[in-house]
């Protein structure tokens, strides 16, 4: 069996994916799955930190839209995310993954607070760090604070999962002859305005050097599969 070529990596998950087919809050057998998945991987004694998103819950930008103030939108999606964190970390921890979650936002009854080292700290003793309340800035989407964290611990690769195997040219889900992309380089997802992650975040990646892959978690096994290098979804760099 192939070593693994990423040996820390930042995993992004979607709020929408912690909802499965209930469309909305959080499936208990979809977190129970992706424990699953996680557990496997650290008894490869792999360093994993996740960043997850609110979208099952509130969506801060959809808000503002019909007339809600952006800056309290965007907070009140970032209490989303420790919600989904916690959902997480509960699942977790009854697969036997030990974990912490820092919240970018103190919350010290429920979350530590961010500290870079001390999620450095977590991660070399083997928990699982989830990042959860976004920067703790608004304007910010969930996908640039996982650029971030990835950036400041470090990570040999940002790991983004999807519902669809990849990046490509235009949504698979209503073009049918949309061409998949195995590899492709930042600038060019940001020229032909891709939808992968915003901006700031691709921009994040390319000015340091972060290689960002885009994958399906849907399928067992396929998290794996990508920490050993294999060609799986598709990798920006």
């Amino acid at each position: 069996m192939a070593e693994f070529v990423y040996k820390r990596a930042l995993l992004k998950l979607s709020g929408e994916q912690l909802a499965g087919d209930l469309g909305y809050g959080i499936d208990p057998r979809v977190i129970t799955g992706l424990a699953a998945q996680i557990r496997r991987i650290k008894e490869h004694d792999i360093e994993l930190a996740i960043t997850v998103g609110g979208g099952n819950i509130f969506r801060g930008m959809a808000a503002s839209t019909e007339g809600m103030d952006r800056s309290q939108a965007d907070y009140i999606g970032m209490l989303a995310t420790v919600m989904n964190a916690l959902a997480l970390q509960e699942a977790l921890e009854r697969a036997g993954v030990d974990t912490r979650v820092q919240s970018a936002i103190t919350m010290q009854e429920v979350s530590e607070t961010y500290i870079r080292r001390r999620a450095l700290r977590h991660m070399e003793k083997g928990r699982v760090v989830l990042f959860a309340a976004g920067t703790g800035n608004p304007y910010f989407t969930t996908d640039t604070a996982a650029a971030l964290r990835a950036c400041e611990i470090h990570a040999d690769v940002l790991l983004k999962a999807t519902k669809v195997d990849g990046v490509y040219d235009s949504d698979p889900m209503k073009n049918p002859n949309a061409q998949r992309f195995d590899r492709i380089s930042y600038l060019e997802v940001i020229n032909r305005g891709l939808k992968v992650m915003d901006t700031t975040a691709i921009s994040l990646c390319m000015d340091n050097k972060l290689p960002l892959i885009v994958f399906s978690i849907v399928a067992d096994g396929t998290m794996e599969a990508v920490l050993r290098g294999e060609p799986v979804g598709t990798i920006i760099y």
